[in-house]
Parts: C-alpha cells; structure tokens; sequence
C-alpha cells in the first residue's frame, strides 16, 4: 500500500529536532506529506505553534520509540523517517530494525560506533532485502568527512588519477557548540564500554563499520596498504606527543576529537562504494590549533581537556560532577551564540598517479545545531524524495551522495575540490 505520509520526523520537541522541524517548514517542498512525532503530545502542540501558517496543518504523533509495536506501526505509515531520539543505542533499535523490516528509508543523528556496527550486524540483510536505505550519521557527525572524501574520490576518478593514498581531514575552523544529545551519546558509550572487552575492542578497531554487506574489503582481490605511503599530503615536523607540528605550514595540529567516530564512517563509505577509495587509501582527522608557541599551547591545552573529559565520564564521582556542568539531553545554547558559529573542513589527499587534491567543506551555521538541522533535514527529505542508490545500512556518501551534495550547496554549503599543484 501507499504510504499515507512522505517524512516522519521523530524525536521532534528535543532541542535539535525543533530546528530540524523549522527547517524542514521552510525548506520541504509544497504539498509534502510530513509529520512530527514525539512521547508528549502537549510539546508537539507548542512547537507546532512556532512554526509556519502551512506547517501547523502538519500532523502530530504521540509515540514511544522504544515501543517495538508501536515503532512498527509508524514505519509503515511512511516512506521516510527520520529520528532525533537519543541516545541511539538506548533508545534507538526499535525504530531502525522497523523501517529496515517495512522497507522504509531511514536517517538519524548517531555519532555511536556501537550502534551503527550493532545495526550492520543485525540489520543490514533485513534492509537490502526490503528495499530500505539506512542511513546513519546525517549531521555534523559525519557529513562533511564522509562527503568531503566521497568528493575527493570522485574528482581522482573523473581525472584518471587513480586511487586515494593517504588522505587527511584537517579542522580548520569550528566554532560552536556540542548539543545535550551529543554529549549523553559520549557518557552512554563509555559507560558501555567500561568492563567490556568485546565493546572496547570494537571503539579501539578503526575498521568496525567496514563489515557487512561491503562489496569490496581489504584483503579481497586487492593490495594491502603499503608500509609507506606513497603519497603524502602533508609532512610531520616537531611534535609534543600527540600535538603536532606541520613542517610545511608550520601549524599545530591535534587529533579531531570527533575523528573516532568519523573516520569509522568513512571506512565504511571506501568498504561499500564501488571500487572504493583505492588499494592504498589511508584516512586521518585533525584540528588546526594555530602557529607558534600559541598553536602549541592551545592544542595541549585541547588535549588535556578531551582526555580530562573521557576520564571524567568514565568514572562515576567525576561523571556526576560533569553531569552539571554539560548540557543535558534538550538544552543548547540560546540563538544569539549560535548565530556566530561556523566550521570549515579540508580534506587534502594524494593519489596514485601523484596528483594531489584538496576538498573544502563548511558553512556560516553552528555546526551542531543550525549546520546539523540543514544536513540531517535535507538528508530526510531526499530520502523522502526516493533520492540516493541502494539499500542496507550504509553511509551519507554512499546512500545519498550527489543529491545531498547539491542540496546542501543550494543551502550555502561549500563544498568544492581543487587540484594541488
């Protein structure tokens, strides 16, 4: 039968799934079939009251996503369905495991390798044989790495410059903030993993999301990466210990806090798209931290509060204490801040013939907030739309690819690949 509503949003009266709505209010095309649903029908009410004439015609739902019966239900009645219930491997399986049954599309806001890699496990056959594309991490966790480096892939091939070998992401600049979700993601997965070994195993494997499904994979008719990389984008100089120094630009750089989540992402983006990324693909993130003594000091000063933070929620006392400190699940900061935020990513990539590209991806918009209402909205409604390629769990770059690209850049996106000479 035909579903009765072309996008469901769900998880809508939380703090980013009310700009997901605005945006969807302003930005989905007329005569679209959506709805906003939630566990409170009183807080659908009030956000419906904030939004356009034509969208407070929209209808609302009152839902318990953990409810398997009921997120059945829901699938079904819908083509697409998009949720900002979190965190995801707490509240989230019963809604992915419905619309992978019903073959109903799918995307979310997870930045959690345990879920995602439980969803391959489980889900994945389920989904391709039902017709529905999966699609996890549809904000800032992981657009801009994973179509940045789908971007860059694109371009060596259409040049014949064969595959990527070493390919770096580098922040160089994010401002804004992290939301309440987002960090109650952060605090579940290291509860998780604490006394677990097989939980800590797989946040430790830069592949654990290359799996399932994958129509290529290392070791499968193709050349392990070599033991020196080929090509490489950019050259180490001095560094203090995890802070380090380019000898080139002279700037300091640190790992990307969010790069073990991303890159994992990626890695599944080079497993399942055709061809991949090449035989001696090899991905990395990092954050400019500045020139100098200054860029030195500030990117041991980040590294001392990431590491800080991560041992605090792994331990119960300190978890307590950051508990009132961070934002919770629903709060962010007030629209004034967010108005300032930005980022800008470039992804910097050799390739086996030695040509040598460079993707700049980034927007004027708070990249947890105003930037992940844009990307996670137009992902919903593309999928809604029946845009994007295949079926399973897969990635941005890979279900959805050019048509989130071209959505995005229509909403004042960059994102563009040049040449290096």
């Amino acid at each position: 039968m035909e579903p009765e509503l072309d996008l469901v949003l769900v998880g809508a009266t939380g703090f980013v799934g009310r700009l997901t709505a605005a945006h969807l209010a302003t930005a989905a095309p007329d005569g679209a079939r959506i709805a906003l649903a939630a566990r409170s029908l009183p807080r659908l009410e009030q956000l419906r009251d904030t939004l356009p004439e034509h969208a407070r015609r929209w209808p609302l739902i009152e839902v318990d996503a953990t409810d398997p019966d009921a997120a059945r239900a829901l699938a079904v009645r819908t083509t697409a369905l998009a949720t900002a219930v979190g965190p995801y491997a707490s509240y989230g399986f019963p809604l992915v495991a419905a619309c992978a049954g019903a073959g109903t599309h799918y995307a979310d806001l997870t930045g959690e390798v345990l879920f995602v890699r439980r969803t391959i496990e489980e889900l994945h056959d389920r989904a391709s044989m039902s017709g529905a594309r999966i699609v996890h991490a549809c904000g800032f966790d992981s657009v801009p790495s994973d179509l940045g480096v789908w971007l860059t892939a694109q371009r060596a091939q259409e040049d014949g410059a064969g595959g990527l070998t070493d390919t770096e992401l580098v922040v160089r600049r994010l401002r804004g903030g992290l939301s309440g979700g987002t960090i109650d993601s952060m605090r579940q997965q290291v509860i998780a993993s604490r006394g677990d070994a097989d939980a800590k195993a797989v946040l430790a494997d830069r592949e654990a999301l290359s799996g399932g499904g994958a129509r290529r994979s290392r070791g499968e008719g193709e050349a392990a990466p070599s033991a020196t990389p080929r090509h490489t984008p950019s050259v180490r100089g001095r560094g203090l210990g995890p802070v380090r120094q380019d000898a080139v630009t002279g700037r300091w750089r640190v790992p990307f806090f969010m790069g073990g989540f991303n890159g994992p992402i990626v890695r599944r983006s080079h497993a399942l798209a055709e061809g991949g990324y090449g035989p001696h693909f090899r991905y990395r993130e990092l954050q400019d931290t500045g020139r100098g003594v200054r860029g030195a000091v500030r990117g041991l000063g980040t590294m001392a509060a990431l590491g800080g933070v991560g041992a605090g929620l792994a331990f119960g006392p300190t978890r307590a204490v950051l508990d009132r400190v961070l934002p919770a699940p629903g709060e962010g900061p007030a629209a004034e801040q967010r108005a300032r935020g930005g980022f800008t990513m470039e992804v910097t990539a050799g390739t086996e013939s030695g040509a040598r590209y460079r993707t700049t991806v980034g927007a004027d918009l708070d990249p947890g907030y105003e930037g992940t209402a844009v990307m996670f909205g137009q992902a919903a409604l593309a999928l809604a739309a029946g845009e994007g390629a295949g079926a399973g769990v897969l990635t941005p770059a890979v279900g959805l690819g050019e048509a989130l690209v071209e959505r995005l850049r229509a909403h004042g996106f960059t994102l563009e690949t040049l040449t290096l000479p």
